[in-house]
């Protein structure tokens, strides 16, 4: 197995748990909060997404999926449209509600089709170029990948928790 496929494998792991997690949810449960400060799986599953759209566009010179696919317009949020959930209040996770299950896995989906497509073709020397240079050390390319990794990783685990706890009520 190369980097790239390490890499893509990476991202299939996330795409499946965000699947798992919002699989046969009714809009009501997506936007349950387990107290009024906790956030839902609907902006957890959002937010994931967005970082992921946000981070891999990016490094990648791309349009963000959320942009180029009208993405923005599907879920009507009250925010700006480069917004990614970070900073967000309690008002705003409250604000982030969709229709279906299926709207914040179409949009995973679109973004991961991107996020593959990029990350297939890069070679190992590829991870090694700086993409960011306001940290010390500055960062590479396969540190970011594997920051978005992990960090969407663990947003999935916590909506996975949370629809476990509501199913058992």
């Amino acid at each position: 197995m190369n980097s790239a496929e390490l890499l893509v494998d990476g991202f299939g792991r996330v795409r499946e748990v965000v699947h798992e997690a919002v699989e046969g949810l009714t809009p009501e449960q997506l936007a349950e909060r387990l107290d009024d400060d906790a956030n839902s799986i609907a902006w957890l599953i959002w937010h994931l997404a967005r970082v992921q759209d946000d981070h891999v566009s990016d490094v990648a010179g791309l349009e963000q999926v959320w942009t180029a696919q009208d993405w923005h317009g599907r879920f009507e949020l009250p925010f700006p449209v480069r917004a990614i959930g970070y900073g967000h209040d309690t008002k705003a996770v409250a604000a982030v509600r969709v229709d279906s299950a299926a709207l914040l896995t179409d949009y995973y989906d679109a973004v991961h089709e991107q996020t593959t497509a990029f990350v297939r073709e890069l070679s190992a020397a590829d991870l090694d170029r700086v993409v960011d240079e306001a940290w010390t050390p500055a960062v590479t390319l396969g540190v970011r990948l594997v920051s978005v990794i992990t960090d969407d990783l663990q947003h999935a685990g916590q909506a996975a928790f949370i629809r476990g706890i509501l199913l058992r009520r």
